[in-house]
């Protein structure tokens, strides 16, 4: 059983209550399903063998931890109660610093609640992609948190240093990133994008192989001021994904694992034996000639605009329990689909992929289906806590004994 994250949902479902041990007891036993025959149960424990109930002391256990963390407190001058602390009050739980925890793991791979500076830059294990969206440097920020665009080259550089120092020769890093960042004050995009570019090139030796667009036609109107109100733009309808290697020459990459079906117009110039004239087309630039396009292939090759929409009904077993625990639901989740199309393509079965900003840990999901080892980091263990509900048919899940 997740007990960690039993505990804390137990505080955090009342942010402005105080809460005994017993009603903590009952609520463990009605909301997470533990049978209430564990709290009556004596085992001796120790040297003196004194008989414990070790539901209750695991419960206890749990208590100091979230002490430790700030994120709960002893009401005064009472005894066995608790209450949860302004810090618990803002609903996501940031991992302490300079430290990683296991919160789910399955055959092929691992969740870590922590930063991704905590975790990997104390792993040294041949990495073959880095599939991640890091968090956008936006006005607003969303719960998460976000770097400034001021911050936010160092800050991704930095990030991706220790996962660089272990990528295989040809393997990959991908990166989501925003396309509306703009000028403050005005409708000029910022060139923030094209600096980052250029940093991972200069601090990092990393070269750009692509430019891909990911469509988003189901992405919001936007951006809304320039957009919709003043009207100097058009509404945004995709983002950049930038596909870096260290050594273009021995790159991992294969599109025949991401070959897309025939038209139907193409496949009967196939069956009717290629084309049936010559031609000279753009100045001399592409020719064709009788008998062009009549070999039999697996598929046509997918050109690097991606259209894929937002909504994903793969991610709704983790948003429900978000909802359902009354936490926030990740804003900006990747969708599975994009996440899937760029594990094939990018990567080999058996091939590590990492995910250092995992969120509800799509990279994760689409490396397990598609048979690819995992590592993924993530700051807020809520949002672990809510993918950890996905992977539960995956072989070998399990939840981390002391979560």
């Amino acid at each position: 059983m997740n007990l960690f994250s039993a505990v804390l949902a137990s505080y955090e479902r009342r942010p402005a209550d105080e809460l005994s041990n017993d009603a903590l007891y009952e609520d463990l036993i009605r909301g997470a399903g533990m049978p209430a025959a564990d709290w009556r149960v004596l085992m001796p424990v120790g040297k003196s063998a004194q008989p414990r109930n070790l539901a209750r002391r695991a419960v206890r256990w749990h208590q100091q931890t979230l002490k430790r963390m700030g994120l709960i407190e002893r009401v005064p001058h009472k005894r066995g109660v608790w209450r949860a602390t302004m810090q618990c009050k803002k609903e996501l739980t940031p991992a302490p610093p300079q430290t990683f925890l296991v919160s789910f793991s399955t055959d092929l791979g691992v969740a870590l609640w922590g930063s991704c500076s905590s975790v990997f830059s104390r792993i040294d294990e041949p990495i073959h992609l880095c599939l991640t969206s890091p968090p956008y440097c936006l006005s607003r920020p969303r719960y998460y948190g976000n770097p400034s665009e001021q911050d936010y080259v160092d800050f991704v550089c930095e990030s991706l240093e220790p996962i660089v120092r272990n990528l295989v020769a040809g393997g990959s890093i991908c990166l989501n990133i925003s396309n509306d960042i703009f000028e403050k004050g005005l409708p000029a995009r910022s060139l923030y994008r094209e600096r980052l570019v250029l940093a991972l090139n200069d601090r990092l030796g990393l070269r750009l192989m692509d430019q891909m667009v990911w469509e988003n036609r189901s992405k919001a109107p936007g951006p809304i001021q320039w957009a919709s109100k003043k009207r100097f733009l058009l509404n945004t309808g995709w983002e950049p994904v930038y596909w870096f290697t260290n050594d273009p020459a021995r790159v991992r990459s294969d599109n025949r694992r991401v070959l897309k079906p025939h038209s139907p117009r193409h496949q009967r110039l196939i069956d009717q034996g290629g084309e049936r004239r010559d031609a000279i087309f753009a100045d001399g630039a592409n020719r064709i000639k009788t008998g062009s396009f009549s070999n039999p292939t697996a598929g046509s090759i997918p050109k690097n605009v991606l259209s894929f929409g937002h909504r994903c009904a793969q991610q709704t077993p983790a948003r429900n329990a978000l909802r359902s625990a009354g936490l926030p639901v990740h804003g900006a989740a990747m969708p599975f689909a994009l996440a899937d199309f760029l594990v094939k393509f990018l990567s080999e079965p058996g091939d590590l992929v990492v995910d250092p900003f995992a969120g509800i840990c799509t990279t994760a999901d689409a490396s397990e289906r598609n048979g690819r080892r995992w590592i993924a980091s993530e700051i807020m263990f809520e949002y672990l806590w809510g993918a950890s509900h996905w992977f539960e048919p995956a072989t070998g899940f399990m939840m981390d004994a002391t979560l």
